[in-house]
């Protein structure tokens, strides 16, 4: 009796194990968040050179990745936006607008505005 209660106990261990591992990913967790840019470049040259090393630096030290930046572009409904389109995801809402509020942000803004035209909003995510 003892061997099949090992087994029953083994088996259970085995099923509870592997509902947590599946469940886990699905977490509720806080959702994710995205600034959304419209970029019209007015001066390529220099917004690669002086704007992008400057912006990206704040982007990685606030946690946050590149999930679209250029690439094709096509309108389905509505007006078109800009040329360029980026889309960067932040962890959290919080972190997004503590990445905006910086100083550094707002310093690398500023030498973008030279060579660009921006349109950019904040958008929650949808909870993971």
């Amino acid at each position: 009796m003892n061997r099949y209660l090992t087994v029953a106990l083994s088996m259970l261990a085995g099923v509870v194990l592997g509902a947590v591992a599946v469940n886990a990913p699905h977490a509720e967790g806080e959702p994710p968040a995205f600034v959304i840019s419209e970029v019209t470049v007015k001066d390529q040259a220099h917004y690669l050179a002086d704007f992008i090393p400057a912006v990206r630096k704040t982007v990685t030290a606030a946690g946050a990745e590149a999930v679209v930046h250029g690439g094709k572009l096509q309108t389905l409904l509505g007006a078109a936006p800009a040329s360029r389109i980026v889309v960067i995801q932040y962890p959290s809402f919080e972190a997004a607008q503590a990445w905006w509020n910086s100083q550094a942000t707002q310093d690398a803004f500023t030498i973008g505005a030279q060579y660009a035209g921006f349109r950019q909003y904040l958008v929650e995510g949808a909870a993971r």
